[in-house]
């Protein structure tokens, strides 16, 4: 039997971050908020809120060790691991390990492990150091093709080009946009798919791994727009992402939530990348199941049991973006999207807003996916940031 309330520490404070926060509360827990700014979403109900750099190995060792959290749970890639691995070695619990959460915040890590070691089926890859090694790689995967910074999140970095004289940009971009000091990129080859899927799995204490149903999503430009949840897949492939999924976890270990993404193209399933938390498409799950993916990760980390994850009816959401640079932000027509029946509104809280920044949510249930998702967009669409 466990004693409560346990410490959480979150590093990264946003708007999963919030719902981790709130999530654990719910259960007793004591949570403190880390952010490199002051009064990120998390902060604004978390009981302790410390703004730190948490690229700084020093600063996020002393931190951690100050406060001896029972459980430190990353929300963002930009963390320097070398203090994780040091304050793990120090008997306090990482989630979903440190090795686990190096290997997952750089896309060759995760990239390399799951094609060259696990032998998983992905896009064709390589990366460069430099534009010349850069444009020969290109010549030889073909356009087009996607480059991305091997350190990033959020689609930050992440180009489509379709022909040479793009490169350069391409490049620049995504140097400028990683996070940390990489000067790497990855070249992927251009999945021409149906279907972008993710299989939200949970490795609980004991070994055990659970899934939540299957949901599609739309980005654009490597940035989630909506999602929808159940997405109806064929068994055999539902299956087989299921097995890509228990492989790849199994492989880092630790206990939690993974955001495990894939393609289908031509009824063919391909591995596409991993989140060792929550992921941004799963908020549809805060309306359309009786655990959202934020009360699993808690329950995994924690060890309370998970009996069952059951997904109530066709649900979807849709992002509220900014449409602007806004150095104090408002809102308008909250009552009027809130009039669209079975649906919900987050309102992230985030302080400041600039153009294409992720400031909300609409959820919806429906009779259909495509009924929901259609009011998801309408209950979005009435919110005005001022």
């Amino acid at each position: 039997m466990q004693i409560f309330p346990k410490t959480l520490m979150l590093l990264g404070s946003g708007e999963l971050g919030k719902e981790i926060a709130i999530a654990g509360q719910r259960l007793g827990c004591k949570v403190i908020a880390c952010d490199k700014y002051e009064g990120a979403p998390a902060m604004q109900i978390a009981d302790l809120s410390i703004v730190i750099n948490m690229s700084d190995k020093e600063i996020l060792r002393e931190t951690i060790r100050n406060h001896q959290p029972d459980v430190v749970i990353p929300e963002i890639e930009a963390l320097a691991v070398e203090a994780l691995k040091d304050i793990e070695k120090e008997g306090i619990n990482v989630i979903p390990t440190a090795d686990a959460t190096a290997i997952t915040m750089n896309r060759d890590k995760i990239r390399s492990l799951a094609s060259e070691k696990l032998g998983i089926k992905t896009a064709k890859y390589a990366y460069s150091s430099n534009k010349e090694q850069l444009k020969r790689i290109a010549e030889e995967i073909k356009y087009p093709l996607l480059i991305k910074p091997v350190m990033s999140s959020s689609g930050k970095g992440q180009s489509l080009v379709k022909e040479e004289k793009d490169i350069n940009t391409a490049w620049d971009y995504a140097i400028n946009e990683a996070r940390g000091d990489s000067k790497k990129v990855i070249i992927e080859e251009f999945i021409d798919f149906e279907l972008e899927i993710t299989l939200l799995t949970i490795r609980e204490h004991d070994g055990e791994t659970k899934y939540c149903s299957p949901i599609g999503h739309e980005q654009i430009n490597g940035d989630y727009q909506s999602s929808w949840q159940p997405q109806e897949l064929k068994s055999e492939q539902l299956m087989e992402m299921q097995e890509i999924a228990k492989k790849v976890t199994d492989e880092l270990g630790g206990c939690g939530l993974f955001g495990v993404e894939f393609f289908l193209r031509n009824e063919e399933v391909i591995f596409s990348e991993l989140s060792p938390r929550p992921h941004d498409t799963g908020l549809v799950t805060l309306i359309s199941q009786n655990l959202s993916e934020f009360d699993l990760h808690v329950r995994a980390v924690l060890g309370i049991p998970i009996p069952e994850i059951k997904c109530y009816s066709p649900s979807a959401s849709k992002v509220i973006l900014s449409k602007e640079n806004l150095s104090n932000v408002s809102y308008l027509g909250i009552e009027e999207a809130l009039k669209h029946k079975d649906t919900k509104l987050l309102i992230f809280g985030k302080p400041s807003a600039h153009r294409g920044r992720r400031m909300g949510v609409a959820l919806a249930q429906g009779e259909s996916i495509e009924q929901a998702r259609k009011k998801a967009e309408a209950s979005a669409a009435c919110i005005k940031l001022l």
